[in-house]
């Protein structure tokens, strides 16, 4: 994932072409579960938590030496991980998968790779697989298995060996990267390229994941990636795999990051946001965002047809902070009382019709409205042709008081549903309107 300090880029970098195909002209349907899940877990472990430092980035960027951060491979031991706790827990929180950094940038496996030796299993005190029991724990729950892979490896000797088109020679960038001008070897990259089949292979066939969650193409241009070699071997090796957008070009939906698009991708999307401000686990991090603030941009991600993927960083022994633990249940205790609102629902409104974000019912014939501020008296939909049968606040199923008002021939009025205190969720409040048929918008139309 982009470090703390490329978060501008984060939202920008990552809008992909959609829809992974297998041959030329050939476009895979996306897997209808993802659409229909609206949260999964996301789960950074890795060495980096023995010491509380970023992830990768910290010896890429210089701030602790590479020897150093590497050393955190003795300290990593994940005495207490009890994936059915985890599990258990993304359950409470009401997510329909997980993804899981089966290896980030630094090149640490977590499974028991054949491909070279640098993994958890031969190299730490935790002296196993890690991966297994995940998958086996989220499949005993119905929990769709999703697992984190970067295409950088910056301990790999042979990663650091071609550089981007139009890359300038005398500009060799970051040595983790970036080979200096005598030290360009295609012979070199086609070698980490078959390591790199060789350990998506791996993945695909020992654990067959519901979804395979790539990162760190921006290092290398498609072509050098050969990513539409690699989205034919992944629907060859295990059709039913979602891919993410950062297989370029041949992604299923599109990763922005820590920040909602003011507006939405038209096609299938993901949010990726942490609990806090960090993906992994830094004890000095205790920004962690309220459960108000988290129901707020759950909300308004599925509003906009998306999934919430919200990251939590265990520590090098397994195990969450409290803090984390306590916000997944709130949000999960919140999605419980408003399970309507949310499964089984598609986008809402445009903007413009309702000042907040919506969903409707498969059927489009029923209206979710979220509300995160305390009404003065009402709230106003605009712009719905539909007769408004009957309001309920969810969680409560009370009936509240509405009636249109104004309106001339096709132009619709406004739609006023009158709320008091008693009626408001301390999170968010959610109204279900049922309307007369299938929603039916009125468009931009003046009268000169």
């Amino acid at each position: 994932m982009a470090s703390a300090i490329r978060a501008d880029l984060a939202c920008s970098r990552f809008w992909p072409a959609f829809g992974h195909t297998t041959s030329e002209g050939e476009r895979r349907v996306l897997q209808p579960w993802f659409g229909e899940a609206k949260l999964g877990i996301f789960v950074h472990w890795g060495i980096y938590s023995v010491d509380g430092v970023p992830e990768s980035w910290s010896f890429f960027d210089g701030t602790v030496p590479y020897d150093r951060y590497m050393a955190q491979l003795d300290g990593f031991t994940a005495a207490r991980y009890e994936p059915t706790a985890w599990a258990d827990l993304f359950v409470r929180a009401g997510a329909r998968y997980a993804v899981l950094t089966a290896k980030h940038h630094d090149g640490v496996a977590l499974w028991d790779t054949a491909a070279n030796d640098l993994s958890v299993v031969g190299r730490t005190p935790a002296g196993r697989d890690l991966v297994a029991p995940y998958v086996d724990a989220l499949r005993a729950r119905g929990v769709k298995v999703g697992l984190y892979y970067s295409h950088v490896d910056w301990s790999h000797p042979d990663y650091a060996t071609v550089r981007p088109p139009g890359q300038d020679p005398a500009e060799r960038g970051n040595p983790y990267s970036m080979p200096a001008a005598e030290d360009e070897s295609s012979e070199r990259w086609a070698n980490f390229l078959g390591f790199h089949r060789a350990q998506v292979r791996e993945l695909l066939e020992r654990f067959r994941p519901d979804l395979l969650w790539f990162d760190g193409e921006w290092e290398r241009g498609p072509e050098q990636w050969r990513t539409a070699e690699l989205a034919r071997d992944i629907a060859e090796l295990s059709p039913h795999t979602v891919v993410n957008g950062r297989l370029t070009g041949h992604g299923d939906y599109a990763t922005p990051e820590q920040g909602i698009p003011v507006q939405p991708p038209a096609k299938e999307w993901e949010l990726c946001l942490t609990v806090n401000d960090s993906w992994g686990y830094q004890p000095q991090d205790t920004r962690h965002k309220s459960p108000r603030r988290l129901v707020r941009i759950f909300a308004e991600t599925i509003g906009g047809g998306g999934n919430l993927l919200l990251d939590v960083g265990p520590k090098e022994d397994g195990t969450l902070r409290p803090e984390q633990t306590e916000r997944l249940e709130a949000l999960g205790e919140w999605i419980g009382r408003h399970t309507e609102a949310v499964y089984g629902t598609v986008r809402g409104l445009p903007h413009g019709h309702f000042y907040g974000p919506s969903t409707l019912a498969a059927g489009r014939r029923t209206l979710y409205l979220f509300l995160f501020d305390r009404p003065n008296e009402y709230v106003v939909l605009r712009g719905v042709r539909n007769a408004v049968r009957s309001v309920r606040v969810l969680g409560t199923d009370v009936e509240v008081r509405h009636e249109r008002v104004g309106g001339l021939g096709d132009v619709p009025g406004w739609e006023y549903v009158h709320l008091t205190d008693d009626h408001l969720d301390p999170l968010c409040t959610v109204l279900a309107l049922e309307l007369d048929g299938a929603l039916d918008l009125y468009g931009a139309h003046t009268r000169d």
